[in-house]
């Protein structure tokens, strides 16, 4: 079963074990503008999503069957894409690094505000539809497009910052929000060190007081994609970061 796609009322599935407090919280979406929906275990969450296609995820890690973590990467091996907000009650570092790398793309820890998490699945949202538009998804919403966007190019890579589409050596390559956000931080300083916690402050604005376990696992994602096998594209500089090499400029060609 799909259903119609609102810009006004996008739709948030809510994986949530306790009733009381998902109950509240889709009750306070709602007020907010969505159109929210609950579940409470793993298992449910994977069939809504292929079902009633949501615009975003809210998912805990703590449900009675599956980790959370574990549930995003079922959805993101199956290839599904939605954006999913992590909300749970564990503050720790390697919990958040472990739940971005499974392919969240959001955390936040409670108790949360909630007009910080409407505002950060409303960001979510929009950053994947206008992904989505571009990369030829059954759906898509009227969205702005920059009167003059840019296109990096270095090392056989190029990148359109407007549409979000990337190509590498002529030959265009699918990316994940998350991933075209971390190929564009390094091709646009290419010829440069860029640090893990750099990555980390720019990608996913987060202070991971030193831990770069997601950073590693985005790299392998995106050297696995762009055909990067040897890693002569991106390349690991040993206690510093990472480094894409310039176009012989000393760093990446745009166009404007």
């Amino acid at each position: 079963m799909t259903r119609d796609r609102s810009p006004d009322h996008p739709s948030v599935l809510v994986v949530e074990d306790e009733a009381g407090g998902s109950g509240v919280l889709v009750t306070a979406l709602g007020f907010l503008g969505f159109d929210a929906h609950t579940v409470a275990t793993g298992t449910e969450a994977l069939d809504a999503v292929r079902h009633r296609r949501p615009d975003a995820v809210l998912l805990d890690l703590t449900l009675p069957d599956h980790d959370g973590a574990e549930v995003c990467r079922r959805l993101r091996a199956s290839g599904n894409n939605t954006p999913v907000l992590f909300l749970s009650a564990r503050h720790a570092v390697q919990d958040k690094c472990r739940a971005l790398a499974m392919g969240g793309d959001d955390y936040v820890t409670k108790p949360f505000d909630l007009t910080e998490v409407s505002a950060r699945i409303r960001a979510l949202i929009r950053r994947s539809r206008v992904t989505s538009h571009h990369q030829g998804a059954d759906y898509a919403v009227p969205y702005a497009v920059p009167s003059a966007p840019r296109r990096l190019r270095a090392a056989g890579v190029e990148l359109d910052v407007g549409t979000r589409e990337a190509w590498r050596h002529g030959q265009p390559v699918r990316l994940s929000a998350t991933e075209f956000a971390l190929l564009k931080v390094l091709v646009e300083n290419a010829g440069q060190v860029i640090s893990k916690g750099r990555i980390l402050d720019t990608v996913w604005k987060y202070d991971f007081q030193g831990e770069s376990g997601v950073v590693e696992t985005y790299v392998y994602y995106l050297r696995r994609k762009l055909g990067d096998s040897g890693q002569s594209l991106i390349r690991t500089v040993r206690g510093a970061g990472y480094l894409v090499s310039a176009d012989g400029s000393g760093g990446a060609a745009a166009d404007n």
